[in-house]
């Protein structure tokens, strides 16, 4: 697996990302790409290995990259603001997308991220090839505002902070205050992007853990009855909101499998 380390601008910031190449991938015009989109307290180096594993998996090249504001890309301070998740949508991915001439993305998109995906791949339907999400939101329910909650004092009495803070280093406060007092402001009770899901014609597979302490399975039945194209749910036991470590075999199995068939004839 060739990998590289690169450091390119979108919307105006400096970001920190990552192109991988299986033997004989090529480079990233003209076909498949994987694009790993972290959640909302991630970073690349917080995918661990899954991002290898499965551009290995599927023979595909793969981009992971920091947005703004996370591990090594340029700092943002907090609190974010209540459009922070359209924003990067709207406006950083496309460019980040142009930057490495990448057509035809597939993007596997953990919570914050596969909320990014989805509203990317409902503005310009054109431009998905695929969505993987991974305990996606698109409205906000009360126990992800308690699990957030419960984070939050969790940074403040356990290690959570020095946990974060390996991926994060000089900017972990910003992160988890951008994070949290984004979500846990009164004004973004009413945040929904359900209204994107009908302009999907990619088709999407979207997992979420049955102990999910920041989801319901409402937000994968919400994604799979509003999705414009093929879409599937995919609830998996025993696993928790972070699925491709939690149950790696399966849920790397399922997308590899997913990845597969939009490669069909």
């Amino acid at each position: 697996m060739w990998r590289e380390a690169v450091r390119f601008r979108a919307a105006g910031r400096e970001l920190y990302g990552e192109v991988l190449l299986p033997p004989q991938a090529g480079d990233l015009s003209g076909r498949e790409v994987l694009v790993f989109l972290h959640e909302g307290l991630g970073s690349v180096g917080q995918w661990r290995d899954f991002p290898a594993v499965l551009s290995s998996r599927t023979g595909l090249p793969a981009l992971v990259y920091d947005r703004w504001g996370y591990g090594r890309s340029e700092f943002c301070p907090a609190p974010r603001p209540i459009t922070y998740l359209h924003d990067e949508a709207l406006l950083s991915l496309p460019e980040v997308l142009d930057r490495f001439s990448i057509s035809r993305p597939v993007f596997i998109g953990h919570s914050d991220g596969g909320s990014i995906a989805l509203i990317f791949a409902g503005s310009f339907p054109e431009r998905a090839a695929g969505v993987i999400t991974e305990a996606a939101h698109v409205f906000v329910e009360e126990v992800t505002l308690e699990g957030i909650r419960k984070a939050v004092a969790a940074f403040a009495t356990t290690d959570l902070r020095s946990r974060l803070a390996r991926y994060h280093p000089d900017k972990v406060d910003a992160v988890f205050r951008g994070w949290s007092e984004t979500w846990l402001d009164p004004a973004f009770r009413s945040w929904n992007i359900e209204s994107f899901l009908g302009g999907i014609r990619c088709p999407v597979l979207a997992v979420q853990g049955t102990g999910d302490p920041y989801g319901t399975p409402g937000q994968v039945e919400a994604i799979v009855r509003g999705c414009g194209g093929r879409a599937r749910g995919l609830m998996v036991e025993d696993c928790g909101h972070i699925p491709h470590h939690e149950a790696r075999e399966a849920v790397t199995a399922a997308v590899g499998d997913f990845i597969a068939s939009l490669r069909d004839p």
